[in-house]
């Protein structure tokens, strides 16, 4: 939290913590402009303070295999991906084999969350994080694959109808994801010049999430309202994901 080392209380303790979670087009609409760049960059300050945190310092260093880890990822999702194959998807086996092909090199490792995001912060009433939450993706690993994910929540998933959270929308007073990503350059002495690659993996992600889920309500193991019609947004995601490589 804000005033509090990023692994502080609030992160390890089963504790209330007040405030609010920005989740919808209503909420963000309440917030000036000035203060929607104060929470954006406190968002930020919080992600380059837990990424710059050295896992041996605070008793991690054996919770992640950090070598290898970006080949893995692609493993562990492909994997996933063929676990719910149900139809022909556009774009997202190619989307694979260009991740595949132009793997980076991953910075120093670092507290990776796994699944950063506005919906995951709780927000004082002073627009500060009070606290993270939804932890249990985490891992020691590349840190640049949270800010990629981040960017696509941020700048793209946010504006697909039904998306996980409408609070940053085009119409938002939220900055766009390039002044996060400057925010985060900031507080963080790390090449940033392979992102693109962290974005259209999170794209692919986010599109084997997808098609896990339609691959699940298609088979009657998820019911609900807006399952539906979210098998639609897989091939757009992977879409999105291959874009993103072709204009890095």
């Amino acid at each position: 939290c804000e005033d509090e080392s990023v692994l502080g209380a609030s992160f390890y303790l089963m504790e209330r913590v007040d405030g609010t979670v920005y989740r919808t087009a209503r909420q963000s609409a309440e917030l000036t402009p000035p203060q929607a760049d104060a929470l954006a960059g406190s968002m930020m300050r919080v992600l380059a303070e837990l990424h710059a945190i050295d896992p041996a310092t605070v008793g991690l260093s054996d919770f992640g295999r950090p070598d290898g880890f970006l080949h893995r990822q692609l493993r562990r999702w492909h994997a996933q991906l063929d676990a719910s194959r149900s139809r022909p998807i556009a774009d997202i086996d190619e989307l694979h084999a260009e991740l595949s092909e132009q793997v980076p090199a991953s910075p120093p490792p670092a507290v990776v969350h796994g699944d950063y995001r506005l919906d995951n912060l709780i927000v004082s009433s002073d627009l500060k994080i009070a606290a993270v939450v939804d932890w249990e993706m985490t891992t020691v690993g590349d840190p640049l694959t949270d800010l990629g994910v981040l960017v696509v929540y941020w700048d793209g998933l946010s504006a697909l109808p039904g998306s996980v959270s409408e609070a940053v929308g085009p119409s938002s007073p939220f900055p766009r994801a390039a002044a996060l990503i400057e925010a985060y350059a900031r507080r963080r002495d790390v090449d940033l010049s392979t992102l693109p690659w962290y974005v259209a993996f999170g794209y692919f992600k986010l599109a084997v999430i997808t098609e896990g889920i339609h691959f699940r309500y298609v088979h009657g193991q998820t019911v609900g309202a807006g399952f539906e019609s979210i098998g639609q947004y897989t091939a757009t995601l992977a879409g999105l994901g291959r874009t993103t490589l072709r204009e890095a």
